[in-house]
């Protein structure tokens, strides 16, 4: 057993008697490819799901089951994996997720029939879940220098935000100019490359894992309560909020999650322990960011639409078409919240970066079927890049910031489940409330209308803009939150270890780890 002390008179020693490992940048290419990976999947299948919906002899009901499958399995199973994280360990769960992941993948892009694809799907949704908390937490134990630390989640966190635009390039050139199937091929490169890379120089620092036995009630219910949660926003979408199905995802999801924090505040070994989520900070991480995902997924949706809908772009055209959103996020992540992050509280770069975010989405309010690119969309497009890197390079850094190192898998998890749900949330949401727009606006507008086909354009855009006022004013109380409940100062300028900093006074008493050979 490794020696214990007070976190506020000892450092975690990684490599040697005070030094940081020295191959934790070689680790972080591999990290960050592994992290791209993921994120690229969960749009990338999108645009090839027409194609592919065809090849297989899918049906229209089913179609969206692909997308389902993926998601249920993702976000039921986050906290578990995250959990396997710290028991066997951060790396060898993290090459075991590369490698179910790249074999799910060619599992999917040799697919036959319907069945074979949904089950491949599955598949990459249950290594996601083992993969996804892995990267993190070895960040999160590897990195404990302020300074560098705000590097390598700013390189993170703009991979975290701006990965899903970039699926959407990759995929539309795969599927305009080879095979739907190169949607799930490609990820087989990534995933070895990026294992082998973590076998040869991923070092896990000794004495972080948490050896406790399995909470199995725990894995249980969470898992079950986060599926119910998933697959009530899912079904929302196509089924409508009243369906009888989808209220009752939505009552057993809240008696299952309330029973799984019962479970958890008694048992001796929680899958979760609540510290992780009452520390105001973390939780103050969670809720802003997962509102934050719920506006981007949502803007996602109609921006792609409108782009190939309404403005007639070809899907490689449309991916193109999101390249200053990336920019913004690279920009916004690695040139200003990782620069700042060490000078100042973290709250005053989420907070003011979901303000800019927000006014970016603003602008799309005033979308109209002959909106100027160049004038209206661009523009917006940077603010809101801009300010999700700035928000997401400190939210993903201080969301395993003061966690016992045994915790950082499940605290990590936890980041990527409320990323997880508010995807879900945002995609049904904000989906629904833009199909509602536009059959009223239909409806109104019919009688006189000469046009039925811009009438139809019409009222999709109408549909789109009122949806984007709602994402406003989630965004606007992401920024609220971030204000309200993110106390914690500015990172000290020596090493960090986790849980240190200022302002994370509820974790002082944890003993952690001196990490030595």
């Amino acid at each position: 057993m490794p020696k214990t002390a007070d976190i506020s008179s000892s450092e975690p020693r990684l490599s040697g008697p005070g030094l940081p490992d020295p191959s934790r940048w070689k680790a972080l290419v591999f990290i960050a490819l592994a992290q791209l990976m993921v994120v690229l999947d969960a749009t990338i299948v999108n645009i090839a799901l027409p194609t592919a919906q065809q090849d297989l002899g899918i049906s229209d009901a089913n179609r969206q089951w692909v997308i389902t499958a993926y998601a249920l399995a993702f976000g039921g199973l986050l906290l578990f994996g995250g959990r396997i994280a710290d028991l066997w360990g951060r790396r060898r769960t993290f090459i075991v997720g590369l490698l179910g992941f790249a074999a799910a993948s060619a599992l999917g892009g040799a697919a036959t029939g319907e069945a074979m694809m949904l089950g491949a799907r599955a598949l990459q949704g249950v290594f996601g879940a083992l993969l996804a908390p892995a990267a993190l937490s070895l960040l999160a134990v590897m990195f404990t220098d302020a300074k560098e630390r705000a590097k390598a989640f700013g390189i993170y966190g703009a991979i975290a935000g701006g990965g899903g635009a970039v699926g959407l390039i990759l995929g539309g050139f795969l599927t305009e100019y080879l095979n739907w199937r190169w949607t799930f091929y490609v990820n087989i490169p990534f995933a070895i490359v990026a294992a082998v890379g973590a076998y040869l120089v991923i070092r896990e620092p000794a004495g972080a894992r948490n050896r406790s036995p399995l909470d199995i009630p725990g894995v249980v219910l969470s898992t079950l309560g986060l599926v119910a949660l998933v697959y009530g926003f899912t079904r929302a979408e196509s089924a409508g909020w009243s369906d009888g199905l989808t209220v009752g995802m939505f009552v057993a999801s809240v008696v299952l999650l309330a029973a799984f924090v019962a479970t958890e505040a008694k048992v001796k070994s929680p899958l979760l322990p609540l510290r992780v989520l009452t520390e105001r900070n973390r939780g103050g991480v969670y809720l802003s960011l997962g509102l934050a995902i719920i506006a981007m997924f949502g803007l996602f949706l109609f921006l792609t639409f409108y782009l190939q809908v309404v403005k007639g772009y070809s899907p490689v055209m449309t991916g193109f078409a999101f390249l200053p959103m990336i920019a913004g996020m690279i920009t916004g992540s690695t040139q200003i919240g990782a620069r700042l992050m060490t000078r100042v509280a973290p709250r005053l770069l989420m907070g003011p970066g979901f303000v800019l975010a927000a006014i970016g989405m603003l602008l799309l309010t005033q979308l109209e079927v002959d909106s100027s690119y160049a004038g209206l969309i661009l523009p917006a497009q940077l603010m809101l890049g801009l300010g999700m890197g700035t928000a997401f390079m400190p939210a993903m850094s201080l969301s395993t910031h003061g966690v016992n190192p045994a915790d950082a898998g499940v605290a990590s998890a936890m980041v990527n489940t409320s990323q997880q749900v508010g995807g879900a949330i945002g995609t049904a949401l904000l989906n629904t409330i833009a199909a509602s727009a536009t059959t009223s606006y239909i409806a109104s507008h019919a009688a006189g209308a000469t046009d039925p086909k811009l009438l139809e354009l019409q009222g999709m855009v109408h549909g789109f803009s009122s949806a984007i006022w709602w994402a406003v004013g989630i965004l606007a109380t992401a920024a609220a939150i971030a204000f309200t409940l993110i106390n914690t100062g500015r990172p000290g300028a020596g090493p960090v270890a986790a849980g240190s900093g200022e302002g994370v006074a509820a974790d002082e008493e944890i003993k952690v780890p001196v990490i030595a050979h």
